[in-house]
């Protein structure tokens, strides 16, 4: 059986994932600054936060803000400076809270100089590090593939005379990993970061690196006529090839880990792509949110989904990576709306559901990560129209349910349900101005309506509050061995109104169950026989029932 001390640190930590154009305005700019994190370190730390996963502050125009990178050795001017990084990397580790920088390798922008080379001519030294390709004899565009942000996934560059391959938006050309000068140049990025002392890194929609042999149209999956780019790229075989030698170049002999967001792997393919034998150390793959989302990844497509339809994906990952490989819990990031929202079915208390959802998130086994905001219980955000959105999706999104027949009223109840904005909303630490994220007359993006409740805070002075609840379950997790180290074994697979499970350590275990549900619940009370009530939302509990979104932890 797994034991504590035989885990690496990042297994035995918490993750919280950072977006820092929302996070702390040191400048009175309006937007977040990398100064801003450094100034919250002992908030992090009080989270039990191990590893601060910041997505990407490098150069860049931000028309995806920064995922749209200009030059990955320089950080932005609107976050900060390099000393700033490296203060940040250097007090971090004093406390205890590693940094994890996000490695955007499938994309540059186009401003990169890389690309600024690559599109004068055919010929040069930079002509083959993108994907390029003729027109068809009619003038247009390779294949009928549709980028992920809409519309062709193929640009025309007039200098060259082709179009150029871009997953996500124009502005984003996709580089060509088949090219081995531009695997080196991607490893040394990584290496001049880890050189710096980074705790680790999360690589960017790792599955879009390989692409197939021959480009050919799709079958349409819309009234557009286009073919999603996901389903023509996504996990081409041989991709993992490239992923060992990165693994090898940068992760071995190195106490840090590596985890890539995967878009397309199933969970029975996770022992190729973690553990011994795979390329990174956990992996976000995403079956679960899938699971509670939309058909195909389209907002206006809505599912029907039941609380067992995500338990068994769940259960899924949790047995594949039971024996090889390591499981980063996730109901949130900078691309998924706010959890109270997207992973429950019914009404009741925002504050109760946080809870009941946390519970679940950090007592899962592996390594739990937490979006900024999730601890206080955000829920989505009120969007009144089209033009209080800033994502690049979104908006595509959008105009993509006008095509697909639906009115303009269905197509931003569609954004409101999935934007990205959700998480994106600046943090609020009290009721002050700007919620006491920043300084400015305005911000970037508009302060939650909520925030003279919702805050660091008020929230830190109840006892009751999510981040009261998230801080005790983070010390719960320090003090039981089997809530890092145990089993898992699911309970109650079939039960539509509880998730259960128990974890199991070496003279120790847990059983947790939470009710996701507004509806009373019950349970056989003989799962808890003999073991004592360590925690519970609502305060003292019952065997055998659970009061609505009620959830609770007991031990032996």
């Amino acid at each position: 059986m797994t034991k504590r001390q035989d885990l690496a640190w990042w297994q035995k930590t918490i993750a919280y994932e950072i977006y820092p154009k929302s996070f702390y305005d040191t400048a009175a700019q309006g937007s977040g600054t990398i100064a801003g994190i450094t100034a919250k370190l002992d908030y992090l730390a009080s989270l039990g936060v191990g590893a601060i996963w910041i997505t990407p502050c490098y150069k860049s125009p931000m028309v995806d803000n920064g995922y749209d990178v200009q030059d990955y050795r320089q950080i932005d001017p609107s976050f900060g400076t390099m000393a700033d990084m490296d203060e940040l990397i250097a007090k971090g580790n004093e406390k205890g809270v590693r940094v994890v920088m996000d490695l955007v390798f499938n994309h540059t922008s186009e401003q990169c100089a890389w690309f600024q080379e690559s599109r004068k001519s055919r010929d040069n030294d930079y002509a083959d590090w993108y994907i390029w390709r003729d027109a068809r004899p009619d003038g247009s565009a390779p294949t009928n593939w549709r980028s992920i942000f809409g519309g062709s996934a193929w640009a025309w560059c007039e200098e060259r005379q082709q179009y150029y391959l871009h997953t996500f938006a124009p502005q984003q050309p996709d580089l060509n990993w088949e090219n081995p000068d531009v695997r080196r140049a991607l490893i040394d990025i990584a290496n001049f970061w880890a050189d710096k002392g980074v705790g680790g890194f999360r690589i960017d929609a790792i599955t879009y690196i390989k692409k197939p042999a021959e480009f050919v149209d799709g079958p349409a999956d819309g009234e557009d006529g286009m073919y999603a780019v996901h389903a023509a790229t996504a996990n081409t075989p041989g991709i993992l090839d490239f992923l060992h030698e990165f693994k090898a170049a940068v992760r071995d002999g190195r106490d840090i880990f590596l985890v890539g967001e995967a878009n397309g792997v199933a969970a029975d393919e996770l022992g190729d792509w973690v553990g011994e034998r795979g390329v990174f150390d956990m992996l976000f793959e995403f079956s679960h949110t899938k699971a509670v989302s939309c058909e195909d990844e389209v907002w206006c497509r809505p599912i029907q989904w039941k609380l067992t339809d995500l338990k068994r994906v769940l259960a899924e990952s949790q047995a594949n990576t039971a024996d090889n490989g390591w499981y980063p819990i996730f109901f949130e990031n900078h691309d998924q709306p706010r959890s109270t929202v997207n992973f429950f079915r019914c009404e009741g208390s925002t504050a109760d559901k946080a809870k009941a959802l946390g519970t679940v998130l950090l007592t899962l086994r592996g390594t739990p990560f937490v979006m900024q905001g999730q601890e206080l219980g955000y829920a989505n955000r009120v969007w009144k129209s089209l033009d209080e959105f800033d994502d690049l999706q979104t908006r595509s999104q959008y105009e993509f349910a006008l095509t697909e027949g639906r009115t303009e009223a269905e197509a931003l109840a569609g954004c409101n349900r999935f934007s990205r904005d959700n998480a994106r909303t600046p943090m609020q630490w009290n009721d002050g101005k700007n919620a006491g994220f920043s300084e400015a007359d305005t911000t970037w993006m508009p302060i939650h309506d909520n925030y003279a409740q919702i805050n660091v805070e008020a929230e830190s002075a109840d006892p009751n509050s999510p981040l009261s609840w998230y801080r005790r379950l983070a010390a719960l997790r320090a003090e039981r061995d089997e809530l890092v180290a145990g089993s898992f074994e699911e309970l109650m697979a079939e039960d539509e109104q509880v998730y259960a499970f128990r974890r199991q350590g070496e003279g120790s275990a847990a059983v947790v169950l939470a009710n996701l549900s507004d509806e009373p619940a019950a349970y056989d009370a003989a799962l808890v026989a003999g073991m004592k009530l360590l925690v519970g939302t609502h305060g003292e509990a019952e065997a055998g029932s659970l009061r609505p979104l009620e959830a609770v932890v007991y031990g032996s």
